[in-house]
């Protein structure tokens, strides 16, 4: 059976806050689970209450299951891995048939997910001197030593001296970084939005930081606008893209097609922004 997206409730477009997720929404309805494990579990290994196993061959599947008033079997393969959602009226062998006339194309998702995720996974993070870390896009280096003796960041050489003893230990130069960054999240963010608000030509009643862990942004109803302090990272052209989303929502609290033309009469390169914006999930950050 083809899954196709179910239609968006009137409830759900007019909800009292609108997120802008850290994965996009797929095509259907998602539950979890771990794709490199997805097709080759530990047979002992026990399930969680939504996931199923089948054996398909001499491979293994494991899956989260889902019901919900849909009219159709929808199959989403992300980097959580294989999720089902299926009528309440529908049979386990019935879906399972639909599983084993999918399992090409389910068994060719999941390896595909698993190399992007390879491609696109950090090293882990040392934090020690000449560590490099992503900020606005580029690498900076870091520096325990700084030539005045406090943090200070130079834009010529990429360093961001930290002003610590050689003794500093990795917590130590852990808080010092996550500090520099957040308060440059927060000056940064705070320009952005002042800059495109005025394109808008609206208001934002209230901003804040944010280390939400499922979202980059979201807009309340009243105005209050919070961004994820993670997304200084990234180029500058996707934290205009999430900015310019959120302020959008200040017109339109919804996603509709008169959502997106907002989003694009402030900011036309919205649809790259946002391919590249989904291609980074949060596991790929360094880790704080």
């Amino acid at each position: 059976m083809k899954g196709r997206r179910p239609p968006v409730s009137p409830a759900a477009a007019g909800s009292a806050q609108l997120e802008l997720p850290l994965l996009a929404p797929p095509a259907d309805p998602v539950a979890a689970t771990s794709p490199t494990d997805a097709d080759a579990p530990n047979p002992t290994a026990p399930l969680g209450p939504d996931q199923r196993r089948l054996t398909l061959g001499e491979r293994t599947l494991v899956y989260h299951l889902k019901r919900s008033s849909r009219r159709t079997i929808g199959f989403v393969v992300d980097d959580r891995g294989l999720s089902i959602t299926a009528p309440r009226w529908v049979t386990l062998a019935e879906i399972e048939h639909a599983i084993v006339e999918k399992q090409k194309w389910i068994f060719a998702k999941l390896a595909e997910w698993r190399t992007q995720a390879a491609r696109r996974v950090l090293p882990p993070m040392r934090w020690q001197d000449g560590a490099d870390l992503p900020f606005l896009g580029k690498p900076v280096t870091l520096r325990l030593e700084s030539p005045i003796g406090a943090l200070m960041f130079d834009a010529d050489t990429r360093r961001l001296h930290l002003g610590l003893p050689p003794s500093a230990t990795e917590q130590q130069i852990k808080d010092r970084v996550q500090g520099w960054l957040q308060t440059q999240a927060r000056r940064l963010f705070g320009e952005r939005l002042d800059l495109y608000a005025e394109r808008l030509g609206v208001r934002h009643s209230a901003y804040a930081l944010s280390s939400a862990a499922t979202r980059w942004g979201s807009c309340t109803a009243d105005g209050k606008i919070r961004l994820n302090w993670r997304l200084v990272h990234f180029p500058l052209s996707l934290i205009d893209y999430v900015v310019a989303h959120e302020l959008a929502h200040l017109r339109e609290m919804n996603h509709s097609p008169r959502f997106w033309d907002t989003v694009e009469s402030i900011f036309p390169e919205f649809r790259e922004a946002r391919d590249q914006l989904q291609s980074h999930p949060p596991e790929y950050l360094p880790v704080f």
